[in-house]
């Protein structure tokens, strides 16, 4: 029998799909006088970046790839290149719905997790990190790509609703300082397109839903990670091999470094 005092996680709907350019500043408009800017977004946007982490079997890039149900997927996630705050994340999915525990560690540690000097997480006082321990020194948990945007986020109190618009999605490439902003980088979308997620833990108001895409777009299961970890992985991934291959080869970023 489950244990009735312990916390049950919240999964939250999250729906993606990917929209233009033009079609995103169309549905801003026809949002903004229902939902406000999220008070974390100078300006109205900031940068994402995460670090992403794959185990021996690469099994979080496989599982997405045969649309395996429930899985999950860790990362080392910053905003605006700043270690102000520095997250450690576990995203687990379910179909549509996803639930995110995080942690937060310092610049140290992180330095720490790169060297492959676990210990310290074993005795960590957040669970998330104890958990972490046992992922990196069992399964070989390790970095497998940066993945880099823009987000301008909108959000609403009724339903907890939150909607992003996620532009210029790109792999950093050139080493794992996850704090320099001038890593190199290579796109991972088709020129003029962005991701639009769309994320509800209550439920998402009519008037809402109403509002977003009626130009024919479709739920897609977007992965930022595996789009660039496609895009970048004979950079990045030491164990990567010949098989990810994207229609891309070296030859065509030769230069970059």
């Amino acid at each position: 029998m489950a244990d009735m005092g312990q916390k049950q996680p919240v999964y939250r709907n999250e729906w993606k799909y990917y929209i233009s350019l033009w079609e995103a500043e169309a549905l801003k408009g026809r949002l903004r006088p229902f939902l406000q800017p999220d008070p974390h977004a100078v300006n109205g946007s900031y940068t994402i970046r995460s670090l992403y982490f794959d185990d021996y079997w690469n099994s979080s890039y496989e599982e997405k790839l045969m649309g395996v149900e429930e899985r999950q997927k860790w990362r080392i996630r910053i905003y605006d290149y700043s270690d102000g705050r520095i997250s450690l994340e576990r995203k687990k999915k379910q179909g549509s719905y996803i639930h995110k525990d995080a942690a937060v560690i310092t610049r140290r540690e992180y330095e720490q997790i790169l060297n492959q000097d676990f210990l310290f997480l074993l005795s960590h006082p957040a669970a998330l990190c104890r958990e972490f321990y046992y992922e990196c020194v069992s399964r070989l948990q390790r970095p497998k790509v940066i993945v880099d945007y823009e987000r301008e986020p909108l959000i609403c109190s009724e339903g907890n609703v939150r909607i992003t618009f996620d532009r210029d999605v790109r792999a950093a490439v050139g080493g794992w300082d996850i704090f320099d902003p001038e890593l190199p980088t290579l796109a991972a979308l088709d020129p003029g397109m962005l991701v639009l997620e769309v994320k509800f833990t209550q439920f998402l108001p009519g008037l809402i839903q109403k509002l977003l895409p009626s130009f024919g777009q479709e739920f897609w299961a977007i992965s930022k990670y595996t789009l660039c970890y496609e895009r970048a992985h004979y950079l990045t991934d030491t164990l990567a091999g010949i098989t990810k291959t994207s229609g891309r080869n070296e030859n065509e970023f030769r230069g970059l470094f």
